[in-house]
């Protein structure tokens, strides 16, 4: 019969274990199916606190493990299977009140949902994304149930931040931002870098877009700045995979791109501009100081 010090001594072992052995999906196998057996895949009002935490840290494990494997289904479905614990009062995870009581009640809770967040934006689900942000806030707001002694809240909260202010450059056009943020050392944990190249493949396309309608032509080297690509090689490949046409060091964007319906988008035409010239101007900084 398994029992929590089974479970216990198996993510013992995962911890343990290299993250990129092959014995970690069995076991982790394993340990879900302790909990099956445990009944503690789901909380309820008889499971003990000890249980409560080695069901939650297992589910963290495997969502985490799944960021590492680039596997955002399997992510999704550890994300949706946490939300029960999430949502247990601090009380349930201790019958102490101490500090250390709401420490463990929290356990990676923010990190994996800032993750998630930031695999709403790379599918570009902002729907999704303003609302889990909007029940997050409601809850900072209520004082909810994981939120006591977290001080600054959700202002004070780096994984949670920084999708939140990936999204608002996004929507501003900042794209120069986006890109600098995925680059640097702000990132705020080695699991948010997995999700820097699909942020610049969104990037890039956006650039791709407004690029066609904004201007007929760009000098290859432009482009390859521009689009956040590292040869004039790339820029080749990628205008060849957007239909573009490369001549004499330019890229040639389809005349069916532009002049169709130019009063109605004007607007779009000069904020596409500023964003190209802000980028370039951004990318022109990054050269000058490399």
């Amino acid at each position: 019969m398994t029992t929590a010090n089974d479970l216990s001594s198996l993510l013992q072992k995962i911890h343990s274990t290299s993250p990129t052995s092959p014995q970690i999906p069995s076991l982790l196998t394993k340990a879900k199916l302790s909990l099956l057996h445990l009944n503690a895949l789901i909380p309820t009002p008889i499971t003990s606190p000890s249980l409560l935490l080695l069901a939650r840290e297992t589910l963290e494990t495997g969502a985490l493990y799944s960021i590492r494997l680039q596997n955002p289904d399997a992510f999704t479905r550890y994300f949706q299977q946490l939300q029960p614990f999430y949502e247990l009062p601090s009380s349930a995870y201790s019958s102490s009140s101490s500090s250390s009581a709401d420490s463990a009640s929290k356990g990676q809770r923010s990190k994996i949902t800032g993750l998630y967040l930031l695999l709403l934006l790379t599918k570009g689900d902002y729907a999704g994304f303003h609302t889990l942000l909007e029940g997050l806030e409601v809850e900072a707001a209520s004082g909810g149930a994981n939120n006591k002694g977290q001080g600054q809240g959700l202002e004070g909260d780096r994984f949670i931040q920084y999708p939140v202010m990936l999204e608002q450059w996004l929507m501003e056009g900042s794209y120069d931002r986006v890109w600098a943020a995925t680059k640097r050392e702000g990132v705020p944990s080695e699991e948010f870098g997995v999700f820097t190249e699909v942020l610049v493949i969104t990037i890039r396309s956006e650039i791709a877009s407004c690029s066609e309608k904004a201007y007929p032509s760009l000098p290859i080297t432009n482009a390859k700045n521009l689009l956040f690509l590292d040869s004039e090689g790339s820029v080749v490949e990628f205008a060849r995979q957007r239909g573009w046409a490369v001549k004499d060091g330019r890229v040639y964007f389809p005349l069916q791109q532009r002049g169709q319906g130019m009063g109605s988008e004007k607007e779009i035409l000069v904020a596409s501009g500023q964003v190209i010239e802000n980028t370039i101007g951004y990318a022109r900084e990054l050269e000058t100081i490399v």
